[in-house]
């Protein structure tokens, strides 16, 4: 009897002990856990208001993207670039018949909310690979977020500079190669050396234009002032003159209108030295003629 009552005692006191071992690692694992799920919450939480933090920061730089597209007037560089870049894209499909635009946005959804821009809501600026050939067109609306107009190019390789101002959306000018036909492969990836001109009076169609510039420096306030017969000067596109200048490279877009009404003094600035070409349209006797000029900029 003895030793059965030891065994009872023993038994109950394991038991006993167990229990209190037992009550203490649940109680620990439970505060672990409260803790674990506080954590998680908190975490979830930061991570939420990280992500709100972002998406606020990212609608302040759209915003202020968007503001910065507004800005425009005269003697500025309309179209060109933006600081936190372009929120669409342009296209360009050309056929025997037509040359088309397709303007999309990230979402490739069709861009159609244009404002007007010199009396017309697209220009289109094309130049040959060799930038001796250029063209300023307007093409017709056709849908939404479409343009086309006839196609009259010869054969070769083009860039399409597709200047927009679109009403809620960033944009920037890019250059959009196309190939009209079927030309030969061409292996210069320069495309064309320019060579800056001594002399800046040129002749279009008996037409005399000189231009004069004030200087060659990169960074520096440009204002390139032209001399020309304005006895049957007209507006053209609203304007008394248009300068569109590419780098020789043709990446670098810049479309210049007039510092006033009344004078053919337009104002820019060259961001970097380089080779430019610049051609400059004047409407005269109801012809519009593009005189091109080839400057160096230094540094």
């Amino acid at each position: 009897m003895r030793n059965w009552a030891i065994a009872g005692t023993l038994y109950v006191t394991i038991f006993f002990v167990g229990f209190q071992a037992y009550d203490k690692w649940f109680a620990d694992e439970k505060t672990n856990a409260v803790q674990a799920g506080m954590q998680d919450k908190e975490s979830k939480k930061s991570m939420e208001t990280m992500d709100d933090m972002e998406s606020t920061d990212q609608s302040m730089e759209v915003e202020e993207t968007i503001a910065h597209g507004e800005e425009g007037g005269h003697g500025h560089e309309e179209g060109t670039s933006h600081s936190k870049g372009s929120q669409v894209n342009a296209y360009v499909y050309n056929d025997q018949n037509n040359i088309k635009i397709f303007l999309k946005d990230k979402a490739g959804n069709p861009v159609d909310d244009l404002e007007v821009k010199h009396e017309k809501i697209l220009h289109l600026i094309i130049v040959d690979d060799q930038l001796q050939k250029y063209y300023h067109l307007h093409p017709e609306r056709t849908g939404k977020g479409e343009f086309a107009i006839g196609n009259l190019l010869p054969e070769g390789y083009y860039k399409a500079f597709i200047d927009i101002r679109p009403k809620s959306l960033a944009y920037e000018v890019e250059p959009v190669p196309f190939v009209v036909g079927s030309p030969p492969v061409n292996t210069d990836v320069r495309g064309h050396a320019l060579e800056a001109d001594t002399d800046f009076t040129k002749s279009v169609d008996g037409e005399k234009v000189t231009m004069n510039v004030s200087s060659f420096k990169a960074g520096e306030n440009v204002i390139l002032t032209f001399d020309l017969d304005k006895t049957d000067l007209t507006p053209y596109l609203g304007a008394m003159g248009h300068v569109v200048i590419l780098d020789e490279y043709g990446k670098e877009f810049l479309h210049v209108h007039p510092s006033n009404d009344t004078d053919t003094v337009f104002e820019t600035t060259f961001k970097k030295p380089g080779i430019y070409k610049i051609w400059a349209e004047f409407q005269q006797n109801g012809k519009v003629r593009a005189f091109p000029f080839v400057i160096e900029v230094k540094e």
